[in-house]
């Protein structure tokens, strides 16, 4: 069987940094780990091939070569889907879909002409449309209530895929997530309890990138890295001995729930094993907002002094922010940006509320006839699909006026120098250690084109920028008070284009509807 397998576009949002990658000669910033392993789960004697259409688009001549089309999605990425499942048919070819989409809404998912739905978690359905091929079923929908486990599940197919093309590549540790967020579809889709795979799987994976040649950032793409905190601290001491002998060639990047902060022992062992870098999904700063969302993880110790603990640790903290809960006061907005100025998180995926199939918030609006359409947009440039509890046109005017202000060039400048003044930066390994083979490895990356990538950034924010004033000040600052932290400045200066054309897009976007 030769299958084409299809990674629908993302839709723009704010951690897309499409400038930032075309300057860096990345075309997009994470692989598609999840279609990597469907296509690990596929018979060995199949001929596979794997498009993201983030990178490039399907050729001609792979549409003439495929006798099956393979696709899977998230809700964001439904056009597209449905778009490419039309281009299949065009070609006669048989379409099979997956994904976290089509697993929550089957019915939408199918209605471009799917042949096969193979929904849930591939390791437990993938088996099951194979024996349907096998007897020669035309179409069908294969699904289950069980979960896998997942220390059965294959080593990804990175060889699909061309490393040059992404700024990092993902693995895969744990699915789950123990905690009961009613906005939250992940347990509902992968459940409550946390499924891990074995330390020895982990190593593995690593070891297959790291033969394969890569070296740089390495983002554990769990939806809650420690949420079976006893297992991942036996794969964390395994991890460290890992890293130490290879001389820390990945730098790691992960999501985690905020009750890491009480976790030391934890904390200590990520950054021996050169975690940098935390997705924390914080929400709001209104403690009635988290209550009655169910996010009581938030609420244990004060945030900020959580987030104050996480750095002294040594993590950068990207935040994922909310606004639109039901019983939100007015203002929320600017509590939000106030609250992103205290505590010095430069960077924020900030979105409006949005009521996802399958969660617990999407059960009660739909008691309460609430609801306003069948799915949300998740990435939020589009107002909620339900009647908040207070005007829609209030929660969005805040929301636009919020992103504007966070974004504005001085202000994005000042929490990134605090930011950098507040990490503890650990520098784990030596490189007077590494061999002169891995040395020339290490500096193959740093390219003509990584020094363009510096000297645009001092041509952008050192010259051309109404904030030069202020980056000068700041980058001047640091080398004087905390050299280390110099470089990280200056690459997350270069995120601030990005994210001031993301503020542009937010108000053209969203303007319409206040």
């Amino acid at each position: 069987m030769r299958a084409l397998l299809i990674y629908p576009t993302l839709p723009a949002h704010i951690l897309s940094f499409k400038k930032t990658m075309a300057r860096l000669d990345k075309k997009s910033s994470y692989p598609p780990v999840g279609l990597m392993t469907v296509a690990a789960l596929l018979p060995s004697s199949w001929d596979i091939k794997l498009v993201d259409v983030n990178i490039r688009a399907v050729s001609d001549e792979e549409w003439q070569w495929a006798e099956m089309v393979m696709i899977s999605a998230m809700i964001p990425q439904k056009n597209d889907f449905h778009h490419h499942i039309e281009q299949a048919k065009l070609h006669n070819k048989l379409v099979v879909v997956g994904g976290p989409y089509p697993t929550a809404l089957p019915e939408e998912a199918a209605s471009s002409g799917a042949d096969y739905l193979v929904l849930n978690e591939g390791e437990l359905t993938i088996p099951l449309f194979l024996q349907g091929l096998e007897n020669g079923d035309l179409q069908g929908v294969y699904q289950t209530t069980q979960k896998p486990d997942i220390t059965q599940t294959p080593l990804p197919r990175y060889d699909l895929i061309n490393f040059d093309d992404y700024a990092a590549l993902s693995i895969q540790y744990s699915r789950g997530c123990p905690f009961l967020c009613e906005f939250c579809d992940i347990i509902t889709l992968y459940g409550r309890k946390p499924r891990v795979k074995t330390p020895e799987q982990m190593l593995a994976e690593f070891d297959l990138l790291y033969n394969l040649g890569w070296r740089g950032v390495v983002s554990v793409i769990d939806d809650n890295f420690i949420g079976n905190k006893r297992q991942v601290k036996s794969f964390l001491l395994l991890l460290k001995s890992w890293m130490l002998e290879k001389q820390y060639p990945f730098a790691l990047v992960t999501e985690a729930s905020l009750d890491l902060a009480q976790e030391t022992e934890l904390m200590q062992l990520m950054v021996e094993c050169n975690f940098k870098g935390l997705f924390l999904g914080i929400e709001t700063p209104d403690e009635e907002s988290l209550i009655l969302t169910k996010k009581s993880q938030n609420t244990h110790v004060p945030i900020t002094q959580a987030i104050d603990t996480i750095y002294q640790a040594g993590f950068t903290i990207i935040a994922g922010m909310v606004i639109g809960f039901d019983g939100e006061k007015q203002g929320a907005g600017e509590r939000i940006r106030q609250f992103l100025e205290v505590t010095h998180i430069p960077m924020a995926n900030f979105g409006i509320l949005q009521a996802l199939p399958t969660t617990a918030l999407w059960d009660r609006l739909e008691q309460e006839q609430r609801l306003l359409s069948d799915t949300g947009d998740f990435f939020s440039t589009q107002p909620m699909n339900f009647k908040p509890s207070r005007p829609a046109e209030q929660i969005i005017s805040e929301y636009i006026e919020a992103n504007w202000q966070l974004y504005e060039p001085k202000a994005y400048l000042k929490r990134l120098y605090q930011h950098c003044l507040s990490v503890t930066i650990v520098q784990n390994g030596a490189w007077k250690a590494l061999s002169p083979a891995e040395k020339k490895r290490r500096l193959e990356p740093l390219n003509k084109r990584s020094l363009y990538f510096l000297l645009s950034i001092f041509g952008r924010y050192g010259i051309i920028s109404a904030a030069r004033l202020d980056f000068w000040g700041y980058l001047f600052k640091l080398a004087f008070k905390k050299p280390v932290a110099v470089l990280p400045f200056l690459v997350n200066c270069a995120f601030l284009e990005d994210l001031e054309a993301y503020r542009q897009f937010i108000r053209q976007q969203m303007q319409p509807f206040t």
